[in-house]
């Protein structure tokens, strides 16, 4: 399975850009986010994140393989997050990305419905499906540094001790530097008992959208 692409930029196109790769040209599926971001780089050289899936109708005997682009990891793995939503699927989670998954991510945790409601493909009974099925595991994303990407911080129960000792490390990824983790996670110690590390993420998440507020 093709997991990443690298290959010159030659169109860009409303839902899909093309990119030359040796003697063969792939036709790959952008979210807009991506699309802006790739308008002054034509002609150069690139590397997309895919993800795969088959659209058309199997019962009219015509399935046809389509490659979904991203330029950070992070935004895929978001967009395959956003896809296991109940009446979501992949065409309304594509559509739906034209903010930073950051941003994204942030109002899903806040519950902010009405700000979710706004994005494409999106009303207010998708947003609250939304926010009801991804709050706790949308909080990686949330966390993000500018130009970071999220890894998978372990979540099983751990000893405590060691949940923080995680819970640094998966901040250090997220872009914060090794002294900036470890006052954040120092800062919501008392808040405990925690037994993974989405448990603390979550817990500095709010309690800094509390100082921001």
């Amino acid at each position: 399975m093709i997991t990443r692409i690298t290959g010159r930029l030659t169109r860009l196109f409303e839902e899909s850009v093309r990119l030359e790769v040796g003697p063969m040209e792939y036709e790959v599926l952008v979210p807009a986010l991506v699309r802006q971001n790739l308008a002054d780089r034509l002609g150069q050289e690139i590397t997309l994140h895919v993800s795969h899936f088959l659209e058309g109708n199997p019962l009219q005997g015509r399935m046809v393989p389509r490659l979904i682009g991203f330029l950070h990891e992070a935004e895929m793995e978001f967009f395959e997050l956003l896809c296991t939503v109940d009446k979501v699927g992949i065409r309304r989670a594509l559509k739906a990305i034209t903010e930073p998954v950051r941003d994204i991510a942030d109002a899903i945790v806040r519950e902010d419905v009405k700000w979710l409601a706004r994005l494409p493909g999106f009303g207010k009974a998708s947003a609250e499906q939304v926010v009801l099925a991804l709050k706790k595991k949308a909080v990686r994303f949330a966390l993000l540094r500018s130009g970071s990407e999220p890894t998978h911080p372990a979540a099983a129960s751990v000893a405590e001790e060691r949940v923080f000792d995680l819970a640094v490390e998966a901040l250090r990824l997220l872009g914060h530097s090794a002294s900036e983790a470890r006052q954040l996670v120092d800062s919501v110690r008392s808040l405990g008992p925690f037994e993974n590390v989405e448990q603390v993420l979550l817990a500095v998440y709010n309690q800094a959208h509390r100082q921001k507020g």
